[in-house]
């Protein structure tokens, strides 16, 4: 039987909605839409690029407590909710993936919250890739 658990941050919409920030099925990985709050205090930045950053550790908390990282991304899905914000954001999410060159896709749809200007989704697969491209933390 496969391993499965799930991998919670503690955000308040974890509990309020009803799932987990990632789920480990075997050597799979599938950390939820991510967005920009930082869980601790439960507050979001105004800017773009600094809600793509704290995406990028918040993903890379849940892959590392999943024995995962970065390198072993291979689907990334971007959510904005406006497509002008994204290219502002190439730089910090290259700095995650532009070893790793996982499958990607970026949507334009409206988001839960009208702060939230981002969201990341990923899927990983453990042991897939060939070192750490975690973000500076």
């Amino acid at each position: 039987m496969t391993e499965r658990r799930a991998i919670l941050s503690g955000s308040v919409f974890e509990e309020r909605i009803g799932y987990a920030r990632a789920v480990v099925d075997g050597d799979r990985i599938h950390v939820s839409g991510t967005t920009g709050f930082d869980y601790a205090d439960m507050t979001i930045s105004e800017d773009v690029v600094e809600q793509a950053e704290q995406c990028l550790r918040n993903i890379g908390a849940a892959l590392e407590e999943a024995g995962s990282s970065f390198a072993d991304v291979v689907r990334v899905r971007y959510l904005l909710s406006d497509r002008e914000d994204f290219e502002p954001c190439w730089p910090v999410l290259r700095k995650c993936f532009g070893e790793v060159r996982p499958a990607a896709t970026m949507v334009v749809c409206g988001l839960a919250d009208a702060r939230m200007k981002i969201e990341i989704e990923v899927d990983a697969r453990r042991g897939s890739g060939g070192g750490d491209s975690s973000p500076g933390r």
